[in-house]
């Protein structure tokens, strides 16, 4: 008995922990929940093509995770398609993305988290 109450004491402690809890976003989760995270500021553009992060939850991590892995594979596909670099196809989307970022969002300039003009 004694050690079943051990037993379930040490699975509640374990389930209650913030690390049990954080839910595994897949893709199309963590595309919903972009815009969000970008309006409060917790993820930005990169010149590279990629998110990052600017203020780090396990959601952020996650969002900025799966979507940089979709657009890796977008721009490796875009530049076997077009006999180019991957890193080329990387800049030109870096730049693309930080223009359509609206005013007052993160964009990474020169290393540094800027809010855009």
């Amino acid at each position: 008995m004694k050690y079943l109450l051990t037993l379930l004491l040490v699975t509640f402690i374990g389930l209650s922990s913030p690390l049990a809890q954080a839910q595994q976003l897949d893709l199309q989760q963590a595309k919903t929940q972009l815009s969000e995270a970008k309006e409060q500021g917790l993820v930005g553009e990169k010149a590279d093509g990629y998110l990052g992060v600017v203020e780090s939850t396990d959601v952020t991590e996650q969002i900025v995770k799966k979507i940089n892995e979709a657009r890796r594979k977008e721009y490796t596909r875009i530049a076997n398609e077009n006999d180019i670099a991957v890193a080329d196809v990387e800049l030109v989307a870096g730049k693309r993305a930080i223009e359509l970022t609206k005013s007052g969002l993160y964009i990474n300039v020169d290393g540094e988290w800027r809010k855009k003009p």
